[in-house]
């Protein structure tokens, strides 16, 4: 068993007596290949909460003041998160998400850059549409549906992929992509 599956299993057992979730559209999910998990935040909890109800492991973009912190420095990359600066255009990070997506695997983004107050989908940052158009991943919206009430009903669904063929073609703007993910999400708010 290796460390993220250890730390999965740790957080499952210690979320799931405080939130009832409920997961949706698991069968959407591709079983292989590289897949750009796209989810709205609001909550801190969001990223354990996808990493526990997504079918398989997933690297998580994460803001670098984090591996600044004392214990997180150290548990942070042996759950698959690696950081990224915010604020300005991180090539390393785009560059270490674009090689995993290359290699198969799945890489969960935040498009917002930062939580929600309100709930409400927010504007989401040009880096999103950048993996959606630069690779040949699978783009994943995702909805956390809360709010995050101790023992109340959380849901997390998982919505179809979204076909970018020929958005690609049509040489759309990583900030239209960006867009049409946005949109995807919030629809999923809307619909569950």
């Amino acid at each position: 068993m290796t460390f993220y599956h250890f730390a999965r299993s740790v957080v499952k057992g210690l979320l799931s007596p405080l939130y009832r979730i409920e997961v949706k559209g698991l069968e959407n999910f591709p079983e292989s290949g590289g897949v750009l998990l796209c989810t709205n935040h609001i909550s801190n909890l969001d990223p354990p909460v996808v990493g526990i109800t997504c079918p398989r492991p997933v690297s998580f973009m994460a803001k670098e003041e984090l591996f600044r912190v004392p214990v997180l420095k150290s548990i942070l990359p042996n759950v698959k998160a690696f950081p990224v600066k915010r604020g300005m255009s991180d090539r390393g990070a785009l560059r270490t998400g674009l090689a995993l997506l290359k290699e198969g695997e799945v890489l969960g983004l935040f498009p917002e850059g930062t939580r929600s107050k309100t709930g409400e989908i927010g504007k989401g940052l040009a880096g999103a549409g950048f993996f959606a158009l630069r690779s040949d991943a699978k783009i994943i919206p995702c909805a956390i549906i809360g709010p995050y009430k101790l023992f109340g009903k959380l849901r997390v669904v998982y919505g179809k992929p979204i076909d970018f063929t020929e958005l690609k073609k049509e040489k759309i703007s990583v900030e239209a992509a960006t867009e049409i993910i946005m949109n995807e999400i919030k629809k999923l708010t809307e619909t569950h």
